[in-house]
């Protein structure tokens, strides 16, 4: 480990370092808001500021998350495990809107089930309803979660698409690998940087031949910085700010020095509520084995019930934060968590950096719209790199196992099938909508299992892989029999953090009181 979890690097070497952090889930936290937009319909010269909206409740959400939330140095982001109810939403709302701003009105109705479901993620969390299963859950359980975590972009576009540039997601994979694994002890620019020098060398190279014409446009690997110079400056980018384009749900206020400002205010719709508590639970339980696979490469003890508590809380008031804001919400990102792994750098002070950086970064359009340019072979890259050092983190868990067992061999193995292939078979299924209809077809109970509260919750958790393979493995854990040593408990329960070991925001203020009464 070069930094540890409370290490402060020199500001400029944190600078860059943070920097890496960040670049790891571009990525995702591009694609999300992509997506979304492309679904709403949403005006091209929008988009910028949509992107830039992410990237301002990314760098609030992570400063938030490691001061007065659980203090692991994740980053926090766009979730992929809302997106599947996100697009529902937004399907519905906008093919009932007839106000000639379907994107807007779609957009406010999503804020506000966002808004609901986040509340109750924040109840979970601080009264403690997630941190107490902590005691049914062993490392058979923990093993097959993590790992799915990393497989769970194994068939991303970035990576599995047939038109990918694969000498260039090659080159920038190689360049990693050369970099952090072979010259990391020639400098130690080497062993810090090897995101960083190979995502900026492998897009040098992408761009030199995108001008040069040798990658033409529209071809994966494509640069095109014709759109960094046409992104706008500065983007107006503040609470409740979807309602310029005018229409229902709208607002317009006199303000001060800066005139006339439009607000968009959240809408409510049961319907759309019940199908977004789907996406939060399914990232609650992704953030749990984050939690602890960032624990295990930060070379900590497993994280305590009350750590536990205190992030999800935290990721709940971050959730109806991006709400507010006009996002899709917020979680732990697994994308950091691989960069830990491949640099030794865990340090809380160096994600805090990186997340100024990316709160400042999000009112500029042309930075914006930079990062946007990232070829996707690029980014697949990456996610081979990071995600590879999560599946084999997950697994590393089984050492406390014992895998002689036919009783836990069974339920990793089980486990881990169910998690990839439930998620592909709710892909060819294609969506809530159609997944459904299914369900009301089924005898007897169809019209229980059709409902959009049961239907949509299964399909939304269906659709995560960890969630699967994270419940199944529950489930046998605590049905199966097995002694506690035979399941891992005893060896891994002397390397979970006591309660006191975690120290609140209330409790560090409480003491700096104390001492200074002192």
């Amino acid at each position: 480990m070069q930094y540890g979890i409370d290490d402060k690097p020199p500001l400029p070497t944190a600078l860059l370092l943070g920097a890496q952090h960040y670049l790891t889930m571009v990525g995702a936290n591009i694609a999300v808001p992509l997506i979304l937009a492309g679904a709403l319909g949403m005006p091209a010269d929008v988009v910028p500021r949509f992107v830039g909206t992410f990237f301002v409740v990314s760098g609030i959400a992570t400063l938030m998350q490691t001061t007065f939330g659980n203090r692991y140095p994740i980053v926090q982001g766009a979730p992929f495990s809302m997106l599947a109810p996100a697009l529902a939403v937004i399907g519905v709302a906008t093919a009932a809107d007839q106000s000639g701003v379907a994107w807007q009105s779609a957009l406010l109705q999503l804020q506000g089930a966002i808004i609901v479901a986040a509340v109750v993620e924040v109840f979970v969390g601080y009264f403690g309803l997630l941190g107490r299963l902590r005691k049914f859950i062993s490392p058979v359980v923990i093993a097959p979660t993590i790992a799915l975590i990393g497989l769970s972009l194994f068939n991303a576009p970035q990576v599995a698409s047939a038109t990918n540039n694969w000498w260039l997601l090659g080159l920038t994979l190689a360049l990693i690998v050369l970099f952090s694994q072979y010259l990391d002890t020639a400098h130690p620019a080497f062993k810090l940087f090897p995101v960083l020098l190979g995502v900026i060398v492998s897009y040098v190279v992408a761009a030199g031949l995108s001008v040069a014409g040798v990658i033409a446009p529209g071809a994966a690997g494509y640069v095109n910085l014709q759109t960094v110079v046409e992104a706008p400056a500065l983007m107006p980018i503040y609470p409740l700010q979807w309602g310029f384009a005018g229409g229902a749900g709208t607002t317009t206020v006199a303000l001060p020095v800066v005139g006339s400002v439009a607000f968009g205010i959240p809408q409510f719709t049961t319907s759309f509520i019940i199908g977004m508590l789907a996406g939060v639970a399914a990232s609650m339980v992704e953030s749990f084995g984050d939690y602890h696979a960032v624990a295990r490469l930060s070379g900590v003890g497993a994280p305590s019930e009350r750590r536990i508590n205190h992030g999800i809380g935290m990721e709940g008031v971050m959730n109806v934060f991006s709400a507010v804001m006009g996002g899709s919400g917020s979680t732990s990102y697994s994308e950091n968590i691989g960069a830990i792994g491949l640099t030794g750098v865990a340090s809380r002070y160096v994600v805090q950096v990186g997340a100024v950086v990316m709160l400042i970064m999000g009112f500029v359009g042309y930075f914006g719209q930079l990062i946007a340019t990232i070829p996707d072979p690029i980014v697949g890259g990456l996610y081979v790199a990071m995600f590879g050092q999560i599946v084999a983190v997950g697994l590393s868990n089984l050492k406390y196992v014992d895998l002689d067992s036919s009783r836990n061999v069974f339920i990793v193995g089980v486990a881990m099938f169910a998690g990839l292939a439930v998620p592909a078979y709710m892909g060819n299924v294609g969506s809530a909508a159609a997944f459904r209809e299914g369900m009301r077809q089924v005898a007897l109970v169809g019209p229980v299992l059709g409902t959009q509260l049961v239907a949509d919750t299964v399909f939304v958790i269906g659709s995560t892989g960890m969630a699967v393979g994270g419940l199944i493995a529950f489930f046998f854990d605590n049905t199966i029999a097995g002694t506690r040593a035979e399941r891992g408990l005893e060896e891994w329960e002397d390397t979970v953090e006591d309660d006191g070991d975690f120290e609140s925001a209330l409790d560090r203020f409480r003491g700096d009181e104390s001492a200074t009464a002192d």
